[in-house]
């Protein structure tokens, strides 16, 4: 039996076989869960994708900045399964102004849409699907280092660092209910995400030079484990916090 047996997991934010989300959700599928995955825009893609997965998976369109689809997410995936034990926040979006070194010059409508779509989107996420959680749940969302200014990441670093904020929020006020909110944060793998910050092949050099476990940026499955760990049972007294699956880079200077 796998650590995620009989769990019942929705999982945001697959678009390619490279992405964090579609290591997750095939992780979770091979430690026993029933997966259902969201798709955005391109919805073919995604439905191709998913039949890739060790078991086909249904996928349910959102965007998580509209409300009339977030409004109806919980009717739309309780088609496919009468509730869930898990939910995964695996989205993101900044316009290009507001990456790539134009900080100082991004509008504040930029600056606002990376926002809604990177951190107010977990806060939307969680309370669209928590009435498919009436006996708890883990929500995990992904996350990058935001304890330091990184370079070109500019307005997205402030909304993950925003995100962290909102988690340990949710994580307070949801506690209650015995929704548990924590965040994996991994380092850089070149996902079809991370190929559109300018700049990303900087980071590279980063990874390859101080983590002391050393670290593979064609690799996302340490995240995914991470986050798996954290949809499981293990964890049952775990809420806001960050868990860095970075190779250590975050605990070393230069």
């Amino acid at each position: 039996m796998g650590i995620l047996e009989g769990k019942r997991i929705l999982v945001t934010g697959v678009l390619t076989e490279a992405s964090f989300a579609f290591h997750v959700a095939k992780l979770a599928q091979q430690e026993g869960a029933t997966v259902v995955l969201t798709g955005f825009g391109r919805m073919s893609l995604v439905e191709r994708i998913a039949k890739r997965l060790p078991s086909p998976a249904p996928v349910v369109e959102l965007d998580v900045t509209s409300t009339k689809q977030l409004d109806s997410l919980a009717a739309r995936v309780g088609e496919y399964v009468d509730g869930l034990d898990g939910v995964v926040h695996s989205v993101g979006f900044a316009p290009q102004t507001a990456l790539g070194g134009s900080f100082l010059e991004t509008p504040f409508e930029d600056v606002a849409t990376a926002v809604h779509a990177s951190t107010y989107s977990l806060k939307s996420l969680t309370m669209a699907t928590l009435p498919l959680m009436p006996g708890g749940g883990s929500v995990v969302g992904m996350d990058f280092d935001a304890q330091v200014a990184w370079p070109g990441y500019d307005w997205m670093g402030v909304a993950k660092a925003g995100l962290e904020a909102t988690a340990r929020y949710l994580a307070k006020y949801l506690g209650s209910q015995n929704i548990r909110v924590n965040l994996i944060s991994a380092g850089p793998v070149k996902t079809m995400a991370a190929r559109s910050i300018p700049g990303f092949s900087d980071f590279e050099g980063v990874w390859n030079d101080r983590a002391p476990l050393g670290w593979d940026l064609s690799d996302p499955e340490p995240g995914a484990r991470g986050v798996v760990a954290l949809l499981s049972d293990w964890f049952p007294k775990t809420t806001g916090e960050v868990i860095h699956v970075d190779g250590g880079v975050h605990a070393v200077g230069a």
